[in-house]
């Protein structure tokens, strides 16, 4: 569509409106088709000079902490509607329950959780303060779609039961379990009130003083441990565990996603900082288990990664789950 279609008079309007928006809102407020017209509109008032600069800063963009922009988008492919990581998680791991996302990146996975196993509360956090707007625009956008009746995510299918007729041959019925089941989740999906379960900071968790009061049943770490443990090294890794471990309540579980050791080398170089420390690690991924159960104290883990299908290729990592 041409900007000679779109009327002219509410194209001003709009652009003046955002212009007078606070900047961290206007990712959440304008989308669609009018913030695409407004960001061609400010990129035909700029100077070629000006054009050329902020593509040049793009293209030096690095991201030392692993918060990638598109992140999901490659991990799982664009045509895939829920993350299948979400295969091997169990409902009683998150239903009614308190839930943290340590290192939500842009919230997809985080909504989806909230979505399919109907969560008391999850809070995603994240380093990133652009990451976490990117979440809250997914978090809006995943309500707005819902309040229009379509369902971003897919529902549970029904659980075919194989069973062989007379004849011999298989037949597939459901059961009234079945049915009552799903009757109980989509009842559950239509009740959850999203904008009240999910909730998103930003946060630096190495760094921060969580508060003593505050515990949760369920965290999740996916694909974080090599970000920390390159950006704070060794020291940096045993906190994220021990304060993972204090934040738990008795009974509670981490869902534990390292990358492998290899995956390291070729992020070493993203800043001085990261460079130095892979030098100076001492405490490779496979020794992860050992640390938690043996230092950190939790009693009991579970490899849960033989269930997981439809991850991109360079993503088959294993998904470990503690017990406290």
């Amino acid at each position: 569509m041409s900007l000679t279609i779109y009327n002219e008079a509410r194209f001003e309007k709009h652009c003046r409106e955002y212009l007078a928006l606070d900047e961290a809102l206007k990712p959440q407020i304008c989308g669609g088709f009018e913030f695409f017209v407004w960001r061609k509109a400010q990129r035909d008032s700029m100077g070629e000079g000006e054009t050329q600069k902020q593509n040049n800063k793009k293209r030096k963009q690095v991201f030392p902490y692993g918060n990638y922009k598109s992140y999901y988008g490659y991990r799982i492919g664009q045509g895939a509607d829920e993350d299948p990581r979400l295969k091997v998680l169990r409902k009683e791991w998150f239903e009614g329950k308190e839930c943290l996302d340590i290192g939500c990146n842009n919230g997809i996975i985080t909504i989806q959780i909230a979505q399919k196993f109907c969560c008391r509360s999850i809070l995603g956090i994240d380093i990133d303060s652009d990451r976490v707007e990117d979440a809250y625009w997914n978090l809006r956008k995943t309500v707005r779609l819902k309040s229009n009746g379509n369902k971003p995510a897919k529902v549970p299918k029904l659980q075919d039961k194989d069973h062989a007729d007379d004849s011999g041959n298989s037949v597939t019925v459901l059961s009234n379990v079945d049915t009552k089941e799903t009757s109980k989740e989509h009842s559950s999906l239509e009740q959850i009130d999203l904008l009240n379960v999910i909730s998103f900071k930003r946060e630096n968790f190495v760094q921060s003083r969580h508060p003593p009061g505050k515990h949760y049943d369920t965290i999740l770490c996916l694909s974080v441990t090599k970000w920390i443990h390159l950006n704070w090294g060794d020291d940096g890794l045993v906190t994220l565990f021990a304060e993972i471990w204090k934040l738990l309540r008795p009974g509670g579980i981490l869902v534990l996603e390292p990358q492998p050791w290899k995956s390291y080398e070729s992020n070493r170089h993203v800043s001085e900082t990261t460079a130095a420390n892979y030098r100076n690690i001492m405490i490779r991924p496979e020794r992860f288990q050992e640390i938690l159960l043996d230092k950190i104290g939790f009693r009991t883990v579970e490899d849960i990664t033989s269930g997981l299908t439809g991850s991109k290729t360079g993503f088959n990592r294993p998904i470990l789950v503690f017990g406290k």
